[in-house]
């Protein structure tokens, strides 16, 4: 692995957004549920979007660049967890409280600055995420620091906003969404771009997320959860650049232990594209813009793709790029080359990509006689590269337009784009939208102003566990450190701390239950949702003697549904336990019997009955 000084000399730059999905009961404008479990489709609604000026009064680059795409939107309405505030046909009703005040406790965990008055803004976007083509968002706090290793990393801002809907599929011109999760209040917690190595920003980001999850407010002896658990609920963007390069955004990373193989494949990305640059130049490479319609040379042509695109009406074009041959087949990232960034843009008008002189171009059926005239046609010369789109006339016009501006772009920059995961195990990314800026962003004048009272702050912190406390208080009640650290990074913490306050002095025997009981259950595909108090029942029961440890799986394994169930389970399964006077009759008896090994033949015959230390130690009394 890289260290430091490669990077510094590189002049590496990284930042982190991290984005979480708080808790809450309702969301942040409206009171729809945000439990989307077993919510039922009640309708659709579509649309079209287009980019208007933001508060400056321009249009910003990636809104205007979505809005050319034009692509048509469906929205799915579900019945508990969407309403006319959700596809804007009703104004936002009044802010969600529980969620400002989590925001405001989030930000006093990162020790940031909280303004006078919170402004709702509109941030716009286009893609069709929110069917009112803007995302509501709020500054909650600025300038605060986390302490990682040792160094202290800057967090400029914290955000409360909406979530997005969630993507459902497409089809051509056409994007399905559910709007379920739209408006789910969301924290966004950003960097200062001076994470130092890719190793750095998956430590920053891990520190960010455990803080997310053990900053909660004290409710007795336990610790509310406020923020969302498990797939989708938080993600991880990242912002990279290097000398020569550009800042480019990598979106959705779900996973931390992959977040540095993503930023080192950023790296070598811009570096590659940089020498590409350089090797075009030298060669006084040209993007020839006037494009050609082949579509009478390919109608011959077997090849599927080809074929299929043609006999439903659509059009070829093709067009040169002088000085192009061999660079569009140049590797840039693992299996993505020059020609699959351009790709990637054509891709943006609907079209399945393009083709390309650097290809083997007999996979698409297209014979050597064909070529030479595609060449001929468009002027091609040694050196020279070609490029071809098939699709419906307009998306094929849309589509070559993409395609050759970001053939341009390979001699002038490194183009400021978001890009998405392509490849999670390869760490390689496709491009998504130009990066945005921040014309985009305007008042939110159906929402009023939130003023933030000093006594309020204070109401809220003094109420506030924080990161390094919780932990400290977890080790501290497990006296295993091991063990300790795997309870804080699990995401049973929440029910670990519940059932230790209701049940005293069995920390460790709770711990190593959910750590490993739990996830061998789930492995073996049995249910094992159970609420927090039949749990506090479970272990209520081992705690009073009535069940063994090993008890306390096989009632989980037949997940009750209250302590009338419990009751139920330990007596049809014969879990009660063996213990005092009948245990020691049971060894006397197996002793008589000419029993040899005590400890192995008992425990073989009553393993979820007896208690193996109290065994041991009567059968080392008896010795």
């Amino acid at each position: 692995m890289k260290d430091a000084e490669y990077y510094k000399k590189l002049g590496f730059k990284c930042g982190l957004e991290i984005h979480q999905r708080l808790a809450t009961r309702e969301k942040l404008f409206c009171s729809c549920s945000t439990d989307l479990e077993n919510d039922m489709k009640v309708g659709t609604v579509e649309r079209r979007q287009r980019a208007v000026a933001g508060e400056l009064g321009v249009i910003d680059r990636s809104t205007s660049f979505e809005s050319s795409r034009g692509r048509s939107f469906v929205y799915n309405v579900f019945r508990k967890s969407s309403c006319l505030v959700d596809i804007d046909e009703e104004p936002p009703h009044g802010v969600n409280d529980d969620a400002v005040e989590t925001a405001i406790r989030f930000a006093s965990a990162f020790n940031a600055r909280i303004p006078d008055e919170i402004e709702p803004m509109r941030k716009e976007v286009v893609d069709g995420s929110d069917p009112s083509a803007f995302q509501r968002s709020m500054m909650v706090a600025y300038d605060g620091r986390l302490q990682v290793n040792g160094r202290t990393i800057p967090i400029t801002s914290i955000f409360l906003e909406e979530e997005s809907s969630g993507i459902e599929g497409q089809s051509g011109g056409s994007v399905v969404y559910n709007v379920d999760r739209i408006g789910i209040p969301l924290i966004e917690i950003d960097t200062d771009p001076s994470i130092q190595t890719p190793k750095e920003a998956a430590e920053v980001a891990l520190r960010i997320g455990l803080t997310l999850r053990l900053t909660g407010r004290k409710e007795g002896d336990a610790v509310s959860s406020e923020v969302q658990r498990g797939i989708g609920t938080i993600r991880q963007d990242v912002n990279v650049s290097i000398l020569g390069g550009t800042r480019v955004e990598v979106k959705g990373l779900q996973e931390i232990e992959s977040m540095a193989l993503f930023i080192e494949n950023e790296v070598e990305r811009q570096l590659r594209l940089i020498e590409l640059k350089k090797a075009l130049i030298q060669r006084h490479a040209v993007v020839d813009r006037d494009t050609k319609e082949l579509t009478d040379l390919l109608g011959h042509e077997k090849g599927r793709i080809i074929a299929d695109s043609l006999s439903r009406g659509g059009i070829a074009l093709g067009a040169r790029l002088q000085g192009f041959a061999g660079h569009l087949g140049a590797e840039i990232n693992p299996d993505r080359r020059l020609g699959s960034e351009i790709s990637d843009y054509a891709r943006m008008a609907g079209v399945r990509g393009i083709i390309h002189s650097d290809e083997d171009l007999q996979k698409y059926g297209l014979s050597y006689e064909t070529i030479k005239v595609i060449g001929d046609k468009l002027g091609v010369r040694k050196g020279d590269a070609f490029i071809l789109i098939v699709a419906d006339r307009q998306q094929c016009e849309k589509a070559m337009k993409f395609a050759l501006d970001r053939a341009a772009m390979a001699l002038s920059e490194v183009p400021p784009e978001t890009r998405a995961v392509a490849d999670s195990k390869k760490g390689t990314t496709r491009f998504m939208r130009p990066l945005p800026g921040g014309s985009r962003m305007y008042p939110e004048t159906d929402a009023l102003p939130i003023e933030v009272r000093s006594d309020y702050i204070k109401s809220i912190t003094q109420h506030t566990i924080y990161l390094d406390q919780r932990i400290s208080n977890v080790e501290a009640g497990l006296s295993n450190r091991q063990i300790g650290e795997q309870m804080v990074y699990s995401q049973h913490l929440p029910l670990y701390e519940y059932i230790i306050s209701k049940v005293k002095g069995i920390n460790l025997v709770v711990a190593t239950t959910l750590l490993e009981k739990l996830k061998e259950l789930e492995r073996a595909g049995i249910d094992t949702n159970i609420s927090r108090d039949v749990f506090v029942d479970i272990f209520g029961r081992y705690s009073k003697g009535e069940i063994t440890k090993a008890g306390i799986g096989e009632v989980m394994r037949y997940s009750p549904e209250s302590a009338r169930d419990v009751t139920r389970i330990i007596k049809e399964k014969s879990l009660e336990r063996i213990s005092g006077e009948r245990l020691r009759k049971m060894v006397e008896e197996l002793t008589a019997q000419g029993g040899k090994d005590i400890i192995r033949e008992m425990m073989s015959r009553h393993r979820l009955n007896i208690d193996g230390e109290e065994l041991n130690k009567l059968v080392g009394d008896r010795k």
